[in-house]
């Protein structure tokens, strides 16, 4: 029988699945911010396909990112706002590896649809012979062991990221008999394939004569957009700008910002940190210092913390070292902050950072792995921590080698917690809290 209230069993259903629809348009949205290069047998995929059209039209307006995808897999052309940031990369490449990646890709794009692990290194062999490649002092021979876990570390990769589908064999044997048993072979994904270079332009397309000069160069113009020369054009630029920072960087400091991007933040930084919120299921927290998007379910990070291990409980340890030194020299309100991050001078020199791991052990070496026990090993554990807490966007590195403590750094401090005075919201440093700064 119908109720006299009004409500009715189909309107709960409705906001039942009204939530489910934004549940799942969430999860398409983490997929792809975590994992911009996206096959069918990844996670998150049929997400992503069910909403294709709706993800389109929101990454574009909001980051002004492409997305392309078709039953194959899908390509969100995510173009970093900071081309330095630590953050980039992939985990273990050095320029050496990512030569040899460049090199992989332009022997599958020339191959049949099927290749070996030892056909594709016989063909590395050719173009790493070119003698452009040894102008720039480039060489690889696959003659020694760590050159050929080198070739099998790029195959990985390109596993990992739907390029490669492994049909038969596996790639540990021809590591081990210097390439001469062992073998593997592999599917070619054209698609994937296809869709690794996230650029605006190819490098390829400038005359040999007109490249840009420097490799920064060259970075900034192989992903280089147009922006409409008008009032409303600059405006969504920079829109665009903030919103990729926020979503792809643990933090955005104010003071890091342009003064043309910090008036825009400043301004927008609520509804902005809205509308992205909404979309990735993350947590804004605002401060006078600048804006996190904070995971609390801590999925939507390349590097978590806190995190088990040896170095990640030695990067809690050090953080809140920094953090206790940070508060105490905190400016007084009236003070201009130094900094990238509107610091105080709290510099902090890694010797003293190797000396508080040292008497750290004495207390918590126990619970450490042994070759972090041993004598020395707290220079290893001290780089490692720093490292972390950069990409995080909790200390940065001054030329001196110095580490510098940023303002977010204070929510994994480990004292006490404080609460701000009537009046002040906005005004203090970043929240005491454990949960993830992506």
């Amino acid at each position: 029988m119908p109720t006299n209230d009004g409500d009715s069993p189909s309107r709960g259903a409705s906001e039942r699945q009204r939530q489910a629809v934004q549940e799942e348009f969430r999860e398409a949205v983490r997929a792809l911010l975590m994992r911009p290069l996206l096959s069918s047998q990844h996670q998150g995929f049929a997400a992503v396909y069910r909403h294709a059209e709706t993800l389109r039209e929101w990454f574009l307006r909001e980051t002004g990112w492409i997305l392309e995808v078709d039953r194959a897999g899908a390509r969100l052309f995510k173009r970093p706002a900071d081309l330095t940031s630590p953050m980039r990369g992939l985990e273990g490449y050095d320029r050496r590896r990512y030569v040899l990646i460049c090199l992989a890709c332009a022997v599958l794009e020339r191959a049949e649809p099927q290749i070996t692990l030892r056909l594709l290194g016989e063909r590395l062999l050719q173009l790493s012979a070119d003698a452009a490649m040894a102008a720039l002092s480039f060489s690889f021979t696959l003659t020694s062991r760590q050159e050929r876990s080198e070739l099998v570390s790029v195959c990985r990769t390109l596993l990992d990221l739907g390029v490669l589908v492994r049909v038969a064999g596996e790639e540990e044997a021809f590591v081990q008999s210097r390439g001469e048993h062992g073998d593997a072979l592999y599917d070619i994904r054209r698609r994937a394939l296809a869709g690794m270079l996230a650029a605006v332009r190819g490098p390829s397309t400038w005359p040999a004569q007109e490249a840009p000069a420097t490799l920064d160069d060259r970075l900034r113009a192989v992903v280089a957009e147009p922006v409409a020369d008008s009032e409303e054009g600059q405006r969504t630029a920079l829109r665009r700008h903030l919103s990729r920072r926020l979503l792809d960087d643990p933090v955005v400091y104010t003071a890091s910002l342009s003064p043309e991007a910090r008036a825009y933040f400043v301004n927008q930084r609520g509804a902005m940190a809205a509308r992205l919120c909404e979309a990735t299921g993350l947590t804004a927290e605002t401060r006078a210092e600048g804006l996190a998007l904070v995971d609390e379910a801590g999925t939507l990070t390349d590097v978590a913390m806190p995190a088990e291990g040896t170095e990640a409980h030695a990067t809690l340890l050090v953080a809140d070292f920094l953090a206790r030194g940070f508060r105490q020299s905190r400016p007084d309100p009236g003070r201009t902050p130094a900094g990238n991050g509107g610091v105080p001078d709290a510099v902090t020199r890694m010797d003293d950072i190797v000396a508080f791991l040292r008497d750290a052990k004495l207390q918590f070496g126990s619970y450490w792995r042994k070759s972090a026990r041993i004598a020395g090993a707290e220079t290893e554990l001290a780089e490692a921590a720093v490292e972390r807490l950069t990409k995080l966007g909790l200390t940065e590195r001054a030329d001196d080698g110095t580490v510098i403590p940023l303002p977010a750094l204070a929510r994994f401090h480990l004292g006490d917690p404080t609460f701000p005075s009537r009046g002040a919201k906005g005004e203090e440093l970043f929240a005491d809290r454990g949960t993830e700064l992506r």
